[in-house]
C-alpha cells in the first residue's frame, strides 16, 4: 500500500531528477578541478535530453495508467548517456567538444562550466525541495493531520 502511495505521486520523477543532477554535479566538479590539466577534455551529460526522456517516460506511464493497466513504475529508456541500473541512474558522459582548443591542447571553458554547475545546482536544490514537500505531505497524512 505504501509503495502504491509513493509511486502515484511525483516522487519517482523527482527521484530520477535528483539522481541525474547529483551525478552531473560530481561530473562538473571533476571538470572544474581538472581544467588546468594539459590535454584534459571535459565530459558532460545533456540535461535537455534527460528532461525530454523523463517527459516521455511520464507520458508513457500516464497513458498506461489511463488504459487501465494500473500505475507502473517510472522507467526511462536506455540512451547513449543514461541507463537505469539496480542502484539508480548509470550515466555515461561524453566529451564536450566546443571547437575550442587552447595552446595546452585542452578545451575547457571555466565560465561556461561554472554556469552549467550553477544551473545544475539550482535544479538539484529545487528537486530536493519538492521531494521533501512530498514526503512532508505523506508524513502528515500518516499522522492524521490534514
Amino acid at each position: 500500500m505504501i509503495k502504491g502511495i509513493l509511486e502515484s505521486t511525483s516522487m519517482p520523477a523527482l527521484e530520477k531528477m535528483v539522481q541525474f543532477t547529483g551525478a552531473r554535479n560530481a561530473l562538473l566538479a571533476h571538470n572544474i578541478a581538472n581544467l588546468s590539466t594539459p590535454y584534459f577534455r571535459p565530459r558532460d551529460i545533456d540535461p535537455k535530453a534527460f528532461q525530454a526522456q523523463l517527459g516521455r517516460a511520464l507520458e508513457e506511464r500516464r497513458s498506461r495508467a489511463d488504459s487501465g493497466s494500473g500505475l507502473e513504475p517510472l522507467r526511462l529508456k536506455t540512451t547513449r548517456q543514461i541507463r537505469e541500473g539496480a542502484k539508480g541512474l548509470d550515466i555515461r558522459p561524453e566529451y564536450m567538444d566546443r571547437n575550442i582548443l587552447f595552446h595546452d591542447q585542452s578545451n575547457g571553458d571555466l565560465e561556461r562550466t561554472m554556469q552549467d554547475l550553477a544551473e545544475n545546482t539550482m535544479a538539484h536544490s529545487a528537486s530536493l525541495t519538492f521531494l521533501k514537500s512530498e514526503m512532508d505531505l505523506i508524513q502528515m497524512a500518516i499522522r492524521g493531520r490534514v
